[in-house]
């Protein structure tokens, strides 16, 4: 699964001031991630604001990211939600498109317990023709996939490849990496926390600032990955402020800010969502004007 090693980029969708998809930006984004050294991109989380595109432009978004990617770098496609029986229709239905692998987030809102999160990825792991990345992401689905139901399912499904972990809990991230089967990959789901991360024994990030920052994001991850953390924790430490802003507010809403001020898009984002407040704008533009080759 070397693949999926590295840094694979939650792609943003960009809107335009009416509303639709803004397929222009998107290549623009697409092109601007592959030509800085991304190693694959996710297509469709929650970075991609998936909640609330319907099901017309999750494929017609899909099709078109394929066409123009033209099999320069793995596509995840992120599938999940709190209805087992939908997610594995859904499953079943982009089957069938040139897709890598999928990416899918532990049920929210229904709060499962350890055995029912066990068992909707079971459905999920045996509908799907691809392999399948876990994602836990607690502050967003109200409940933590722990440690051992992570390896249960590591160790239990052939096809589930991968974990991302958003959890922020790095004594939970090293209880995984050290019982996990040996071509079973961790994954940052924390920019902030995605150095420290790969120093445990991690195998790099799916990353929301790599939007903006591909290059240097991907570099330090690679640095990290080859254990140089000399020349990896310079590149942390320019990008960490940055990291810390992109959240404050929102997201995404913070990146869809900085990509505007790089010319890559505009900032609209779809409701309930709305654009960061002028306070944490601010900070921002400053921040990204201090960084080389971005602002004047």
């Amino acid at each position: 699964m070397n693949k999926f090693k590295g840094t694979g980029v939650a792609l943003v969708t960009p809107f335009r001031k009416e509303g639709e998809v803004d397929f222009n930006a998107l290549q623009k984004l697409v092109e601007f991630q592959i030509e800085n050294g991304v190693n694959y991109l996710v297509v469709q989380g929650t970075t991609g604001e998936s909640v609330t595109l319907t099901d017309e432009e999750k494929v017609s978004v899909l099709e078109y990211i394929i066409d123009i990617t033209k099999n320069r770098v793995p596509i995840v496609l992120g599938v999940g939600g709190n209805n087992t029986l939908n997610v594995v229709q859904q499953i079943k239905r982009f089957n069938s498109f040139r897709i890598d692998a999928y990416l899918s987030v532990s049920p929210y809102y229904n709060k499962p317990s350890q055995a029912g999160i066990i068992a909707h990825y079971g459905q999920i792991a045996q509908a799907s023709d691809k392999p399948i990345i876990l994602y836990n992401v607690p502050g967003r689905t109200g409940s933590n996939m722990t440690a051992e139901t992570t390896l249960t399912l590591a160790n239990t499904y052939a096809n589930i490849i991968a974990v991302k972990e958003a959890s922020g809990n790095l004594e939970q991230i090293m209880e995984i990496i050290t019982g996990k089967p040996n071509d079973f990959l961790v994954i940052s789901g924390d920019d902030a926390l995605t150095l420290p991360h790969i120093a445990c024994g991690g195998d790099g990030v799916i990353s929301v600032v790599a939007n903006a920052f591909p290059k240097r994001f991907s570099s330090m991850v690679d640095y990290a990955l080859k254990g140089d953390l000399e020349k990896a924790k310079p590149l942390h430490y320019e990008l960490f402020p940055i990291i810390q802003q992109l959240f404050a507010d929102g997201n995404p809403g913070g990146i869809k800010y900085v990509l505007k001020l790089i010319s890559i898009g505009e900032d609209h984002v779809r409701l309930p969502l709305v654009n960061i407040n002028d306070e944490v704008a601010k900070k921002l533009y400053e921040l990204v004007a201090a960084i080389d080759d971005t602002l004047a």
